[in-house]
């Protein structure tokens, strides 16, 4: 069998830039590797964008997902036969029903609760409602605390928002219910609840780890995020 193609999907509030260490670093070691743009306009939009991306491939693919990301992956997936390991990078691991907010139904609430703010007018081209953004006096603290100050200013002014309807739009179908799944932890996540984390790990099987660090550890710590990611490649 032919080494897999790694397809990298982004979250909410930034864009495939943020996963250029990583990219280097499986680059590095002669894997071909896509990371998208995520339109983070609906979930369901979203997971189709990936779907049809990912039927274009020749060959076996491993879908990695990060925060919303996850999300994404776990709906694309389902319907997709090349794809023989999805990973979870502080991820939404969520379950058919459930909705990113839903799932952390039960969990501690985190600082994204108090640092994102909605715009004031209809996010474009999503099915209605607002687009939600962090605010620039939490950014680095909720997304990315464990980056330097200098890398948390470009991500803040390059964010990509993500619409409220993505957010709260049930999942239809989860690949991971038939998919080898492998999940890292970041235990300081100030965005999604760890616990939650854990919990999504569980259920659903995966050969999980733990990182020190934060909601975008891939970014701070690109080589053990590389690393994790190869554990799923067989």
């Amino acid at each position: 069998m032919s080494k897999p193609t790694i397809v990298l999907v982004h979250g909410a509030f930034a864009d495939a830039s943020g996963w250029g260490g990583v990219i280097r670093e499986l680059d590095t070691d002669g894997y071909d590797v896509i990371a998208p743009p995520n339109p983070l306009r609906s979930l369901s939009f979203d997971a189709g964008t990936i779907e049809t991306l990912v039927k274009s491939i020749d060959g076996p693919v491993v879908l990695v997902g990060h925060s919303y990301g996850g999300a994404v992956v776990t709906q694309a997936s389902a319907a997709l036969e090349n794809v023989t390991a999805l990973v979870y990078l502080a991820a939404f691991g969520i379950d058919v029903g459930e909705s990113c907010l839903s799932a952390q139904d039960g969990f501690p609430s985190t600082l994204l609760a108090t640092t994102n703010t909605p715009t004031a007018y209809d996010a474009p081209g999503a099915p209605g409602g607002p687009d939600i953004y962090i605010r620039k006096d939490g950014f680095r603290d909720t997304f990315c605390g464990d980056s330097t100050a200098d890398t948390a200013s470009v991500l803040y002014a390059t964010q990509r928002p993500l619409s409220a309807a993505a957010y709260t739009e049930p999942l239809t179908a989860a690949g991971w219910k038939t998919i080898p799944s492998w999940f890292l932890v970041s235990e300081n996540d100030n965005a999604i609840p760890p616990k939650a984390q854990e919990a999504w790990a569980k259920r659903m099987g995966a050969t999980t780890e733990v990182i020190k660090g934060s909601h975008t550890a891939f970014i701070a710590q690109r080589v053990a995020a590389a690393n994790f990611i190869k554990k799923a490649l067989g």
